[in-house]
């Protein structure tokens, strides 16, 4: 793959190399290239050159806000500078030219239908081409220092801080003149700015806890507002890549943050064809909602019985002391069912409002594990009635994945829960229709679990049961086999635990647990995070820590009759994958600037690149990675405009089986905790994406 581009009188490494010198007459060749160019009457198409020649692997972005909410299309250039923009709705558009190596270009009003050449501008020099560049390598500038703790320990706990928001974009490696005008020293502002906000309490106690050692960011905005900018450069699209479609549609409201969305059923991406998208945005109590026919949002209050948090705002930069994120039903995690029902986790009461069968004997579930608190229960939204139906449950409901028998599992810090919908719809019960387990091992043998067992932190008895502590943050559940797996976030956490419901939950519940070898080559994989399953039974896990992306094949392992309750137990199972990343630049072994989210498989093969390819959000990248299994190959679909994008969750959806690409996609959303974070600053609104990759550059 050719990886480097030129800015004038400067060579970064990293994208297109001896092809644009190759390339000597840069009209001739544009004119050729034009001539090439086929257009049906939606699509604008043409060739980009600058001063340099065709620029290939470059992005040609439409804006326009005649539709009803904000579109943008965007393609990548192919080798000669051409590009299409395909089947684009009717109205005026504002098209630019966006690249590694360049500044972005003047916007040209243009129309469908319309051939429009473009002239790229080359950076004209280094720091003028990274305002371009992802937060991850800006981010990756940063001088991880000796101290109380390790680097490994400073770059995970970084890590916990992409969890809401990108760092290293314009909004954090930028000080606010109001904040630093009144500090004497970076230092002092970076202690200031973490404690404003919405979540300025969580912050500032998560930066304090670094000690002397949070002034590497100090230093790291101090250098930047002196001119410095990162040494590693990212690259231009190569490939597959260049054949992707990125669309955009706005939603939602200025103050969002934290959007996941749903598109289709994950187990049938037929369900919800041309249907509408639905989003649910954590701190303003709603579903956001696209048609993406009519290129029409808009937003549904999910109502609530829970009391109010985040009433408190410390005072803002961006909005003073107005409480934004002020939330009941507090909406996390979001599934579309096989009816098209919108299956949402949220606050329908208080967290101690428990109900009493969480914790009476009378119900099984609770006699073997009572659960005395749940902070976030389950919402069913069915849009041919348009009416909310609550769902309370006793665990603590986040992330889910709904079963070929509709069993919607859900994970929570402890262990597992589920609802079965066949039952809630016949019983419209709650205690009837969910269940829960912990995660307990059967260690002495007996093929149940049985209360009296060992807890986490006392030491093994063979002759009893033992529990682990089962941090569920991503379930996933098997096909191959129907048992359901848990994978948990935290930097410390290297987890992988399989669960059999069995015949007779929860005393059938068994459990397993797998933990990764050692390595004796790289960094061994540490903090674990999303987590699904391919047709065949093989388990799909992204590391946020170490950055690895590794399988894991239980068929493989040598023994599963004798197991060890340490987890060490079939290292044959595991394969490790690592894609090259921005590193921290003084790390003594390579730690990624950037933070993998959650796992996805693309089962129906919407992207085109087969069945069951798995992939997984990036925080800092502005990307989803995908990962071809029989070619070993990465394929990045990264969204360049508006910089700022990260994915919670995506999911597949067929809209027409009988046109290709075109009638098919892979969907997802921005989920930043402060949608005033993304490029545009304050007003901006979060984004609808759907990806699509199509056959060449050109395809129409």
């Amino acid at each position: 793959m050719v990886r480097s581009y030129r800015m004038r009188g400067v060579l970064l490494a990293g994208t297109l190399a001896g092809a644009l010198a190759a390339m000597s007459s840069c009209i001739d060749e544009g004119q050729i290239g034009r001539s090439e160019v086929e257009l049906d009457a939606d699509d604008i198409g043409g060739v980009v050159t600058s001063d340099q020649g065709p620029e290939a692997g470059v992005w040609v972005v439409a804006e326009t806000t005649d539709l009803p909410t904000r579109f943008i299309r965007i393609v990548v250039t192919d080798d000669l500078g051409r590009y299409v923009l395909p089947d684009l709705p009717e109205a005026t558009y504002e098209v630019f030219v966006r690249g590694y190596g360049l500044v972005d270009s003047l916007r040209v009003s243009a129309s469908p239908g319309q051939m429009l050449d473009l002239e790229a501008v080359v950076a004209p020099d280094a720091r003028a081409a990274a305002q371009v560049y992802p937060a991850a390598w800006w981010l990756s500038m940063v001088e991880l220092p000796e101290g109380e703790l390790s680097q490994q320990q400073l770059g995970s706990a970084v890590t916990g801080c992409l969890n809401c928001h990108q760092i290293g974009n314009k909004a954090t490696r930028e000080i606010p003149g109001s904040i630093l005008s009144d500090s004497d020293s970076h230092l002092e502002a970076w202690d200031r700015r973490v404690a404003m906000g919405p979540m300025g309490a969580a912050m500032s106690g998560s930066f304090r806890r670094l000690g002397d050692q949070r002034e590497m960011f100090a230093d790291w905005t101090d250098r930047i507002a002196a001119g410095e900018v990162p040494t590693q450069t990212p690259p231009r699209p190569t490939g597959i890549e260049r054949n992707v479609v990125v669309t955009l549609w706005d939603w939602g409201t200025e103050t969002d943050g934290r959007t996941d969305s749903a598109a289709s059923d994950v187990r049938d991406a037929t369900v919800n064809a041309n249907g509408l998208i639905y989003g649910v945005v954590q701190p303003s109590d709603i579903l956001a909602v696209l048609d993406p026919v009519e290129h029409r949002a808009s937003v549904i209050k999910i109502p609530s019985n829970g009391p109010e948090i985040q009433t408190d705002t410390p005072v803002s930069p961006y909005w003073g002391d107005d409480p934004v994120w002020a939330r009941q039903s507090d909406p996390r995690s979001v599934a579309l069912d096989g009816d098209g029902r919108v299956w949402l986790t949220g606050r329908v009461r208080g967290a101690d409002a428990q109900p009493g069968f969480c914790t009476d004997a009378s119900n099984a579930f609770a006699d073997y594990y009572p659960l005395a608190r749940g902070s976030r229960q389950v919402f069913m939204y069915d849009p041919r009635t348009e009416i909310f139906s609550e769902i309370d449950t006793c665990f603590s409901a986040d992330h889910n994945q709904i079963s070929d028998d509709d069993v919607i599992y859900y994970g929570f810090n402890g262990g597992l829960g589920w609802i079965d919908i066949n039952i809630w719809d016949e019983t419209q019960d709650a205690e009837a229709a969910q269940g829960w387990c912990p995660g307990v091992l059967d260690t002495n043998g007996d093929g149940v679990i049985t209360p009296g067992w060992t807890e986490p932190s006392d030491a093994i008895d063979p002759t009893l049961d033992h529990r682990i502590q089962v941090s569920c943050y991503s379930p996933a559940v098997n096909p191959a086999d129907g048992t359901v797996w848990c994978s948990g976030n935290g930097p410390r956490d290297n987890k992988l635990v399989r669960i059999e419901i069995g015949d007779n939950p929860p005393a059938s519940c068994t459990a397993e647990v797998f933990e990764p070898p050692p390595s004796v080559t790289s960094p061994s994989a540490y903090g674990s995070g999303g987590l699904h399953f391919t047709a065949d039974g093989v388990a799909w896990q992204d590391w946020r820590g170490s950055g690895h992306f590794a399988s894991f094949d239980r068929s493989q392992c040598a023994d599963t009759t004798d197991l060890e309750a340490t987890g060490q137990s079939c290292p044959e199972g595991w394969t490790f994958h690592r894609i090259e990343k921005p590193t921290y630049q003084n790390a003594a072994f390579p730690i990624n600037s950037d933070e993998s989210y959650l796992t996805q498989i693309d089962h129906h093969d919407v992207l085109g690149l087969g069945r069951d390819v798995p992939l997984y959000g990036v925080v800092n990248t502005d990307s989803l990675e995908v990962f071809i299994p029989d070619t070993g190959q990465f394929v990045t679909l990264r969204v360049p405009y508006p910089m700022g994008f990260f994915s919670r969750s995506s999911n597949g959806r067929i809209d027409d089986p009988t046109t290709g690409w075109k009638g098919k996609g892979l969907w997802s959303s921005y989920s930043n905790y402060a949608a005033w974070h993304l490029e545009g600053g304050a007003g901006t609104k979060q984004k609808s994406v759907k990806f699509q990759i199509r056959p060449d550059p050109l395809a129409k």
